[in-house]
């Protein structure tokens, strides 16, 4: 399996491209970046979700980082989220989270953090990954080894949350609510209970909560995934489920009734509470459904447009003055916070706006307009070779040429019945095939006509 080097971070299979060579080179590089940019020993947060592999990725990274000149700050066990606030808590230089997200157990990935918490963006990842190719050897002298210590940063993640002006925990508790936590045998199973004990819930029933790194099913929060968790919150009568990825930085959620609401429309819910409170601009990606301009145009406030890739959503916040950003895959991004997708923050803005509405999320749900995306997908790996995506994006591009298109990131076809989005994806060998219609089969059936189009364009 080829490692996989994108704005997503350096990711692969481990012991299939993903080495302790790997990881020392860019985590070497990495060090090196800093300490090239700063006047003193720089500081690096480091934190890794619940893999089996994450422990001795952690100890080689954590090692690594020492011997180029750099002090750690070891976030052990800590969600993507509460990784990024630790870097503001300790005014470090950066930080590197060991996670490959909703990639599945035998995939890890370096996450490269900024001063701010922020993901590298295409700039300063390419500076790092320039000095991994290079072949230098960044080791410093005995005397310039960093520092290494320990320190929790979960307790102080919660704390920001409940300090925001808008987040009552006592209207909260006072709702009693009964809530479903799928932590998928990662950090999501401990920070999720911990942020819901804060706010005040007291009926809370946790799966997949220890951290083994065994997942009890595919990493990736969609329906599919979600049967037994589903069928949980209909059978325990609870007002909903939150369903997190291995790093928690994405949040699905299951209605009342045992209803998929979805990850689509995690950050619907958010930007409909926050315009109630700070109204302001919204930022979201090119594959997010139609359904937040829906929303935002209750408020009057405007939509912008991002290339996928969390750094592309908080750059297009960040120029727009938005006031909230988000992605389709449950990601919510809360700048009052910090710059980057937080399941936590999301979760707690979801609670308190079924708690001042008294509605439950299925009563919330019905208000909005119904849309319905499919998320399929084209492997680049076959077996009589490698299909050239760049190739098949184009020719696309061209039959489409006449009609509205973006080609900001992949190819994106607007057309009346919906909208098709393809590209290539930055975490996986493959071409993602994103469409979105009125109705399941409708988006399903462009999916598929799409599929056939850019096989049709390979021929």
């Amino acid at each position: 399996m080829p490692l996989i080097v994108s704005i997503s971070g350096i990711r692969g299979v481990f012991g299939d491209g993903l080495s302790p060579d790997t990881l020392i080179t860019y985590a070497s590089a990495y060090g090196a970046w800093l300490r090239n940019r700063t006047d003193h020993q720089p500081t690096v947060v480091v934190g890794r979700d619940g893999r089996v592999t994450g422990d001795v990725c952690s100890r080689l990274v954590t090692a690594t980082l020492q011997s180029v000149g750099c002090h750690v700050i070891d976030a052990g066990l800590a969600t993507t989220p509460t990784v990024e606030m630790g870097v503001l808590k300790a005014e470090a230089d950066g930080g590197i989270i060991l996670s490959a997200s909703h990639n599945p157990a035998e995939w890890n990935a370096l996450k490269l953090l900024n001063e701010r918490g922020e993901f590298l963006n295409a700039e300063a990842g390419q500076a790092v990954i320039d000095r991994a190719e290079s072949g230098e050897d960044f080791t410093v002298a005995y005397d310039q080894i960093g520092s290494y210590r320990t320190a929790d940063f979960l307790d102080y993640h919660i704390e920001r949350i409940l300090a925001l002006p808008y987040i009552n925990p006592a209207a909260i508790a006072a709702r009693n609510f009964s809530v479903v936590v799928d932590g998928i045998n990662s950090v999501g199973g401990t920070a999720l209970p911990a942020l819901l004990d804060a706010l005040g819930v007291e009926n809370v029933h946790v799966v997949n909560g220890e951290p083994t790194g065994r997942f009890a099913h595919p990493a990736e929060p969609l329906p599919e995934h979600l049967t037994e968790t589903t069928q949980l919150v209909a059978d325990l009568g609870a007002d909903l489920g939150l369903v997190v990825d291995p790093d928690a930085d994405r949040l699905a959620l299951i209605a009342d009734g045992g209803t998929f609401f979805g990850e689509e429309r995690t950050q619907v819910v958010a930007a409909d509470f926050l315009m109630r409170k700070q109204p302001g601009p919204f930022a979201t990606n090119l594959s997010s459904s139609r359904l937040i301009e829906d929303v935002m145009a209750r408020y009057d406030q405007p939509v912008h447009r991002s290339a996928v890739g969390e750094i592309n959503v908080v750059e297009a916040m960040q120029a727009n003055g938005a006031v909230l950003g988000g992605e389709g895959n449950g990601g919510v991004i809360l700048p009052a916070l910090h710059y980057g997708r937080d399941a936590l923050a999301g979760a707690a803005l979801v609670l308190q706006f079924l708690a001042e509405t008294g509605q439950s999320l299925s009563e919330l749900g019905a208000t909005y307009p119904d849309y319905h995306i499919s998320k399929n997908k084209l492997p680049l790996e076959t077996e009589s070779g490698t299909l050239d995506a760049k190739a098949l994006l184009a020719g696309l591009a061209e039959r489409y040429a006449d009609g509205r298109i973006s080609t900001v990131d992949g190819v994106k076809i607007d057309l009346d019945e919906g909208w098709v989005h393809l590209r290539t994806s930055n975490t996986e060998p493959i071409l993602r095939i994103y469409t979105e219609a009125r109705t399941r089969d409708e988006a399903e059936a462009l999916a598929e006509r799409f599929k056939r189009e850019l096989l049709e364009i390979e021929a």
